[in-house]
């Protein structure tokens, strides 16, 4: 194993980063649920500077003193904060410190196969949010996870017998339900700041369809937005969903409609024109979309308003 002056190690097993942490072996290779406290400190002078892991990382933590850098940022998690990251994501491990208590669970997709939820853990979209999207819980949400978090730890130090993947697994599933949960709750409760972040998607957007910067760059995209704003696309995504009703991508082909609207009924510009205008390689593509969404070709709009 490599020493922590290392820039970047590839975990491929769950005991190559328990030994990264000097931890002893799992006991089990696909999953493994560690309990960092008072009296199981992180051993911060073997952890590596970066990581980059073949398993699911979810992280509870319980007690924070300090920053913690996730990624290649630091952040300042609050204690009931929850952070997820999916396979071949990078990590930063090094500012961990003896004061931050936690839980860190980590799951080999292994593990699932056979089950429902190998394939439903990968549309759970918060894997993919950025390190500063973490869920921050109440402290009745806090308490939730924990219970969960303590069946969990109390199945896997027990005797290993024919029922121990099943209950995990039910736990497991509980667990991102709950996370689920409390994500969407986060976005109302937050609903100041995600209006503002709304405001300004909206802004973005007109002013790339009224610039000529589609017609330049081609059709507005989820990345590019999501990098204007500076916040992942998964978290986008789902906050929009949230307050409007509409994922990203459905806002985006929303807000090019309501464009095309006006191009058709302010100018005399040909319906190919207005389709290069917002950003379509091919005018028969703007048509087919704007008749899926309105019922009716550009001419046909155009001649009904007119």
């Amino acid at each position: 194993m490599k020493g922590k002056g290392d820039k970047l190690i590839r975990f491929i097993s769950i005991s190559e980063s328990h030994q990264a942490f000097g931890l002893p072996a799992p006991q089990h290779p696909l999953i493994s649920l560690v309990h960092f406290n008072q009296n199981n400190p992180f051993n911060t002078a073997m952890a590596p500077i970066y990581d980059v892991l073949s398993f699911y990382k979810i992280t509870f933590i319980t007690r924070n003193r300090g920053r913690l850098k996730y990624g290649r940022n630091y952040y300042d998690f609050d204690e009931g904060s929850m952070l997820f990251m999916a396979p071949n994501q990078l990590i930063g491990s090094n500012d961990y410190n003896s004061e931050t208590y936690c839980y860190i669970l980590l799951i080999h997709p292994d593990f699932l196969l056979g089950h429902p939820i190998a394939r439903k853990i990968k549309q759970y979209s918060y894997f993919s949010y950025a390190s500063n999207e973490a869920l921050h819980l109440s402290e009745a949400e806090r308490e939730i996870i924990l219970s969960v978090y303590q069946i969990m730890e109390q199945e896997l130090n027990s005797r290993v017998d024919e029922f121990s993947q099943e209950v995990v697994i039910a736990q497991l599933e509980l667990l991102l339900s709950y996370v689920n949960r409390f994500y969407k709750r986060q976005f109302i409760t937050r609903k100041i700041a995600n209006n503002d972040i709304l405001q300004r998607t909206e802004s973005i957007l007109d002013s790339y369809l009224n610039n000529q910067e589609a017609l330049r760059q081609g059709l507005p995209t989820v990345h590019y937005l999501s990098e204007q704003l500076n916040i992942s696309s998964g978290y986008l995504s789902d906050m929009l969903r949230t307050l409007i009703g509409q994922n990203a991508q459905q806002y985006i082909r929303s807000k090019l409609i309501e464009k095309a609207k006006e191009r058709l009924t302010g100018t005399d510009l040909t319906v190919a024109e207005i389709a290069y205008e917002l950003g379509f390689e091919h005018p028969q593509s703007f048509s087919k979309m704007f008749r899926v969404r309105t019922g009716l070709s550009p001419m046909e709009f155009r001649i009904a308003y007119d």
